[in-house]
C-alpha cells in the first residue's frame, strides 16, 4: 500500500472524490462561519464580522481547492483546508467534530480512490494487451 500523498497529481476517480469532500466541507464551513459570528455577537465581542469573513474565506478556499484537484496544487491546498478546519475549532469548538468527519472522509477517499484508480489502470492495460495480442 502506498503512503498517503501530500503533493502531486491524482487519478480521475481520486480527484473527483476529494473534490466532493471539499465541496461538502465548504458548505459546512459557511455554516460554521455563521455560528462563529452569532456566538461573538451574543458575547458582545467586537470581532464578530471579522470571524464571519475569516470563515467565509475558509469556505471559499475549500471550494477553490475542490476546483484545483485536477492539478498538482489541489492536493496541498486540500490538506491546508483540513488543517485550517481543525484550527477553526479554537473559535467554534464544534468544528472538532467537523474536522473529524471531513478529515476522515478526506483520508478514506484519498486511500480508496488511489486503489480504484490503480484497478482501473490495470484493467485498461489488460484490455489494451488483449487487443494488441489480436
Amino acid at each position: 500500500m502506498s503512503p498517503v500523498p501530500f503533493t502531486g497529481t491524482l487519478g480521475k476517480f481520486t480527484w473527483r472524490m476529494l473534490a466532493m469532500v471539499l465541496g461538502s466541507q465548504g458548505v459546512v464551513l459557511l455554516l460554521g462561519a455563521l455560528v462563529a459570528r452569532g456566538t461573538a455577537l451574543a458575547e458582545g465581542a467586537d470581532n464578530a464580522h471579522t470571524l464571519l469573513w475569516l470563515g467565509i474565506g475558509l469556505a471559499v478556499l475549500s471550494f477553490v481547492a475542490a476546483g484545483m484537484m485536477r492539478g498538482p496544487l489541489g492536493l496541498p491546498v486540500g490538506w491546508l483546508v483540513q488543517l485550517l478546519t481543525w484550527a477553526s475549532a479554537v473559535v467554534v469548538p464544534a468544528m472538532i467534530g467537523v474536522g473529524l468527519v471531513f478529515t476522515g472522509l478526506w483520508l478514506l477517499c484519498l486511500v480508496k480512490g488511489q486503489q480504484v484508480d490503480a484497478m482501473v489502470t490495470a484493467r485498461e492495460s489488460g484490455a489494451s494487451d488483449a487487443e494488441a495480442a489480436r
